[in-house]
């Protein structure tokens, strides 16, 4: 069965300031794009990665992969104004042969290879939905009314059952094509949509480097995460 990467990178990403696109910001002198395609590329199991890009931005992405060595098959479509509706436009462009549908945020850029074959393999095996997970190390208060400008703690949230999803997120491609075309709300990751079909979503093992880069302090984080990866040659 063919494996297929989706990577939705249409979205402006505010919170880390003006400027290009957030997908196109550089950590380590290469686009955040760039990083996530090559990774997802070196995967075992990737045979395809499509990029849906800004869709005034298709033939400035296209040129832009196109100067990496990115080592696998890429195809770049226009995406849309919100997130669901590019994961969909780049559903649409798949070949038949793909069964198999890896979901993955370019502001992500770190995530490994192996987290993509894990997530993958799951799904290979016979999960229609897979994400990946890490347990939660804050404490998670639940809030309520508010007095004035404070909020006010209602609850303490056991967090033994709690877990911080990831990306890349995997699916059977039918369940996820049914899961968008029932999609009435926005949901903010592919999995949520799944869940709303009544079907079972897997947790695999995340990665502390697949992080979300969303604010410029996780720029910093990024670039101290390369500079390891170079010490020890894992470039």
């Amino acid at each position: 069965m063919s494996v297929a990467a989706i990577v939705p990178a249409a979205g402006r990403g505010e919170r880390l300031g003006p400027g290009q696109p957030k997908a196109l910001r550089t950590v380590g002198g290469v686009p955040m794009l760039v990083h996530a395609v090559r990774a997802l590329s070196r995967a075992r199991l990737v045979d395809l990665v499509v990029v849906a890009a800004p869709a005034d931005g298709v033939a400035e992405v296209s040129a832009l992969l196109a100067l990496h060595d990115i080592g696998a098959e890429v195809i770049v479509v226009a995406g849309g104004a919100e997130r669901q509706e590019s994961v969909s436009r780049a559903l649409d462009a798949l070949p038949d042969d793909v069964s198999v549908v890896l979901v993955h945020d370019a502001a992500r850029p770190l995530a490994p290879s192996e987290l993509a074959d894990a997530v993958a393999e799951t799904v290979l095996a016979g999960n229609n939905a897979v994400v990946p997970g890490l347990p939660i190390a804050d404490t998670v208060k639940r809030v309520g009314a508010r007095e004035g400008a404070l909020e006010l703690v209602t609850e303490t949230v056991r967090r033994d059952d709690l877990r911080s999803i990831q990306t890349p997120q995997g699916f059977d491609r039918g369940v996820l094509a049914k899961a968008h075309a029932a999609a009435e709300e926005f949901a903010t990751d592919d999995a949520g949509l799944v869940e709303r079909l009544g079907l079972p979503v897997v947790v695999v093992p995340g990665s502390a480097e697949a992080f979300k880069i969303t604010r410029p302090v996780d720029l910093v984080l990024a670039e101290a995460v390369l500079a390891e990866r170079r010490a020890r040659g894992a470039l």
